[in-house]
């Protein structure tokens, strides 16, 4: 379950903040866009947002076999930053003392700023038989509290000078379960999570106003015992069918955990593979969206320190996300800028012209899907306008097509041939580097970017006497 554990937690805080982190920027005021679950009023009004998710997948098995289903999901934290009008050497236990709101308090060297957290829900769903979701199904509801908490901010050794205080609203909602019989051994799984919290004159709300009373990042995992899950993603022949009908509305299922085991599915909010990992050279969560930890990381050591104390000021978890990356030695950093996976052995088929690592794709025993084409004759010279180009000419570009801004850019444009190829329907394709680009170097080295690919009648023989 830890590896599981880590794939829900990355997708249930995904999007939870967005770099730079910090509540000023305009991305962070905007937050909550995956997989909330608003109230039905609300989602009534303003028909965009909806109320209901729900997420059906096929499993393979008996009757007796269990099932059981974990929703989980963040609850919106206010939290409001009050200045006491009198600061008191000691926090009563009674009443508070008056204060005031303000946006922004420093406290011993540290600064407090009024934002947004959320807390972390898990709805315990009892277990039951395929056979008995067949017969009556599960509706369950839940409630959460409103509450109001209240945390001293004192300087070290003096008197407390300001409060957080942090409130929740009060939400209802309704787990539904229900199983149908596709044949024998063959059933459909319906799993749906309902906002059935009472709001009154949705009108008067917005949108951030009305995600205090929504079920933000919703998901669900799943998990069976004594039966195993059909990927919805690639099925056997035999069960597409039946993947096909399933019908899920806000949460994709995809496989997690064994391989071997096919026991668990996780539902997101947002589109997996099966089998999702947490890439091991992750030092941590960065809650950014289809997050590239190098570059995050990077940009987060070149924020100025105004930046980063503004950022440790609007959340505790960007707080400790900012303490982690500044830790972080060379050796992990150097960790995150790439590696190399799968690596495949070399099969029995061989070429000297070509390093190993072109042979991957290929069966032992089997010839290269290439081997056709590499034995052809390679071509040293192409004949454009009854002139012989080869490596190292010199033409002027024509693009045709216009099929991307490149077309347009290189157009009359001088360049060099760096090689004449064939592809499996014997068309020629002729590569060449731009003679005015900074960066040719990478293109002779077959770098992307700097290497075009042009056709024969796209590319003219540069004339004597033509200016560069």
């Amino acid at each position: 379950m830890n590896a599981i554990d880590g794939v829900v937690q990355a997708v249930l805080y995904e999007g939870y903040m967005l770099y730079p982190y910090r509540a000023s920027s305009v991305k962070n005021r905007q937050r909550w866009t995956f997989g909330s679950v608003y109230p039905r009023e609300w989602a009534d009004w303003s028909g965009s947002d909806p109320s209901m998710v729900q997420t059906e997948c096929v499993i393979e098995g008996a009757d007796e076999a269990r099932v059981t289903v974990q929703p989980c999901f963040l609850h919106l934290i206010e939290r409001d930053v009050r200045r006491l009008d009198d600061p008191v050497s000691s926090w009563p236990g009674g009443s508070e003392p008056p204060s005031r709101p303000i946006a922004s308090l420093e406290v011993d060297g540290r600064r407090f700023d009024a934002w947004q957290e959320a807390g972390e829900h898990h709805v315990e769903v009892p277990g039951l038989t395929l056979g008995e979701l067949c017969v009556a199904g599960l509706r369950l509801p839940f409630s959460l509290p409103a509450s109001r908490a209240v945390e001293p901010l004192r300087e070290a050794e003096g008197p407390v000078k300001g409060v957080l205080v942090r409130t929740r609203e009060a939400i209802d909602g309704r787990i539904e379960c229900c199983a149908t019989r596709l044949a024998a051994r063959t059933f459909r799984l319906t799993v749906r999570v309902v906002n059935v919290t009472p709001v009154e004159d949705p009108q008067r709300l917005n949108r951030d106003a009305a995600s205090a009373f929504a079920l933000l990042s919703c998901h669900a995992v799943l998990a069976v015992e004594g039966a195993v899950f059909i990927s919805s993603i690639d099925p056997p022949d035999e069960q597409a069918g039946a993947v096909a009908a399933c019908r899920s509305i806000g949460l994709w299922p995809v496989l997690v955990g064994s391989a071997e085991q096919r026991d668990t599915m996780l539902a997101a909010p947002i589109i997996l593979y099966d089998y999702p990992q947490i890439a091991p050279e992750s030092a941590g969560d960065l809650f950014d969206s289809t997050e590239i930890d190098e570059i995050l990381t990077l940009r987060i050591l070149a924020m100025t320190d105004a930046e980063k104390r503004e950022m440790a000021a609007g959340d505790e978890r960007s707080r400790a996300l900012l303490e982690r990356t500044e830790k972080l030695s060379a050796g992990e950093l150097q960790r995150l800028h790439g590696t190399l996976r799968e690596v495949r052995a070399q099969t029995a088929w061989t070429n000297p012209s070509y390093d190993t690592a072109h042979d991957a794709g290929s069966l032992p025993g089997e010839a290269a899907p290439w081997a056709e084409l590499d034995a052809k004759p390679r071509l040293a010279r192409l004949d454009v306008d009854g002139v012989a180009l080869q490596v190292g000419s010199r033409v002027v570009l024509h693009p045709r097509s216009r099929a991307d801004i490149f077309d347009l850019a290189l157009r009359d444009q001088i360049a060099t041939i760096e090689s004449i190829e064939r592809d499996f329907e014997d068309h020629v394709h002729v590569a060449v580097t731009i003679d005015c680009d900074p960066g040719r170097d990478f293109g002779l080295e077959r770098m992307p970017g700097h290497r075009f690919f042009f056709a024969p009648d796209e590319i003219e023989p540069l004339r004597e006497g033509r200016r560069s």
